[in-house]
């Protein structure tokens, strides 16, 4: 009997959950880091964070990398922010370190987020906490509308590329920086589906490849998974 496996490679760790539920479906979930992330742990830094701490500040996050990089330094102190960040991972993690009272907005991409801001008129200044590689999208928004926007610099992603040795029907990308770095050792089969977490992560597919580009329907990572499993089943069953 022919080999039925689905063989998908996400490109950065999941949950044993979901790796269970590809296995039930007879898919083959392997994983490879394409990017690192690592706390900016130097004094500058931690001071910057500490000085916001003690103000009343409007505070914007559009990653779960920033939540934890922030709440590392702050070590269970809950500051009085109102906090602007993006939906699932990102807004668990800020009701959870920070709880579910500073919450101001979340929406489900960094220009929505930036609209939401705009909308509630609460601020005219933000306090921008991001990674190295962040996008324009947001602070760009804000600035055209006459809100100063902070930026304090908290995670760093460093490229990890690696060289895939078998072909797979299904790739699963989660940021613009894990495409770049995929792309820099790797080519895609033409027939391989590429499942992008948002428009952003889709766009920079697009630079690299002409394969079928599947966005996720919600910003999610579990979500993204269970999205590309959900789709091989039910082509499969076609």
């Amino acid at each position: 009997m022919p080999d039925t496996t689905i063989h998908i490679l996400s490109t950065r760790p999941v949950s044993e959950e979901m790796r269970e539920k590809a296995s039930a479906e007879n898919i083959l979930l392997d994983t490879i880091s394409f990017i690192e992330t690592t706390p900016v742990t130097d004094i500058a830094v931690q001071q910057e964070i500490e000085l916001a701490s003690v103000q009343q500040a409007s505070v914007v996050f559009t990653s779960m990398n920033a939540v934890e990089a922030v709440a590392g330094i702050l070590d269970g102190y809950q500051p009085d922010w109102q906090i602007f960040c993006l939906g699932f991972k990102t807004r668990e993690l800020v009701i959870n370190y920070f709880g579910e009272a500073s919450l101001a907005a979340t929406a489900s991409n960094a220009s929505e987020l930036a609209d939401q801001i705009l909308e509630t008129d609460l601020t005219d200044e933000v306090i921008f906490f991001c990674g190295n590689k962040r996008r324009e999208e947001l602070p760009a928004k804000l600035r055209e509308n006459k809100i100063e926007v902070t930026e304090i610099v908290v995670y760093e992603t460093v490229e990890n590329a690696s060289v895939i040795d078998k072909p797979y029907q299904g790739i699963l990308f989660f940021s613009p920086s894990a495409v770049e770095s995929f792309f820099s050792a790797n080519q895609t089969d033409p027939e391989t589906l590429v499942f992008a977490i948002g428009q952003t992560t889709q766009q920079t597919v697009n630079r690299f490849c002409t394969n079928q580009v599947i966005v996720s329907e919600h910003p999610g990572k579990d979500q993204l998974v269970e999205q590309a499993i959900q789709y091989f089943v039910t082509h499969r069953n076609r």
